[in-house]
Formats: structure tokens, C-alpha cells, sequence
């Protein structure tokens, strides 16, 4: 079975588990603490020399390269990873930062290691660039007597406009 097939296992497996949630996102804030720390530097190696570095066993490290992945600046087919796979975590620490607000990750985001990497002006702008993106826009009211956009050809006022509907 594939790594990320064994790391999805494993997150399904326990996911209502406390501990294992806990120790995860307690190893998963350290390697963040670690990437932003060394932010100029860009982690190689075999996915399984990295997890011994991260101090990850390897599928829980596969979790992590699971999290990162939309934000690096190359990312990954998940799918083909196996243990003696070259990975680089050349990470877009911009679009991290987006990605650390899109997935509610305070305690991500508010990493003292930021305030060396982004200004505080900067986290204002892609927070305010996070809040724009999740913003439902409609594209054009329909009239009450427009033809209903599920297609009955009917007005909308007969259809799915009516009253108690």
C-alpha cells in the first residue's frame, strides 16, 4: 500500500482520537516552527532522511507533506510518494500563510517565527486576501419575472420563487 493510502488510514482511523490529534498537530507545529525558523533554507532529501530529521515516523510525516503541499512551490502527486522518494520542502511562505488561515490553524499562523519572515502589513493584506476569496458573490439577482434558472421555463415567480416553497 502506497504511504499516502497508509497516512489516510491512519487519519481515519483516528481522527475522533484526542491523543493522536493532539500529538499530531503538536509534531506538525514543530516542523513549522522548525521551516520558519530556517525559512531561507530548503529542506531535501528521501522523504524517510527527512522524517528522521522532523522526528516523524514516516507515514506521520507523509501527513505533514499532506498539509504543506498546496503551498509549495512544486508540489506533489501525494499518490506516487514512497519512502525513498526525493522531496524538497521549497515552501511559498506567502500562500502558506493563506493556507495556514484557510485551514483555521491559529496556532500555524500566529507562530512567533512569522514576525521575521512577513510584516505585520503583509499578514494584514493576505488575511484580507483569505477573507475576500471566501466571500460568495452573486452573480445577477433573478427577477420575479425572469425565467427560473432551473430551467421549467417558467417565471421564477411560478416556480422556485414562490411563496412557501
Amino acid at each position: 500500500m502506497a504511504l499516502y493510502a497508509n497516512w489516510q488510514d491512519l487519519i481515519s482511523s483516528n481522527a475522533q482520537n484526542p491523543q493522536f490529534v493532539s500529538a499530531y498537530y503538536g509534531a506538525e507545529a514543530a516542523n513549522y516552527e522548525k521551516l520558519l525558523a530556517n525559512h531561507e533554507h530548503v529542506y531535501t532529501g528521501k522523504l524517510s532522511d527527512l522524517a528522521k530529521e522532523f522526528e516523524m515516523e514516516n507515514v506521520i510525516f507523509m501527513g505533514f507533506i499532506d498539509g504543506i503541499n498546496d503551498s509549495l512551490k512544486a508540489p506533489y502527486d501525494l499518490d506516487t510518494i514512497e519512502e525513498d522518494s526525493d522531496i524538497a520542502l521549497d515552501v511559498d511562505l506567502e500562500k502558506l500563510y493563506f493556507n495556514m488561515l484557510k485551514a483555521k490553524a491559529k496556532w500555524l499562523y500566529e507562530l512567533p517565527q512569522w514576525d521575521a519572515i512577513l510584516t505585520e502589513e503583509k499578514r494584514k493584506e493576505i488575511t484580507k486576501a483569505y477573507r475576500v476569496s471566501g466571500r460568495a458573490v452573486s452573480e445577477k439577482k433573478v427577477g420575479k419575472n425572469d425565467p427560473c434558472p432551473c430551467g421549467s421555463g417558467k417565471k421564477y415567480k411560478h416556480c422556485c420563487g414562490r411563496l412557501g416553497k
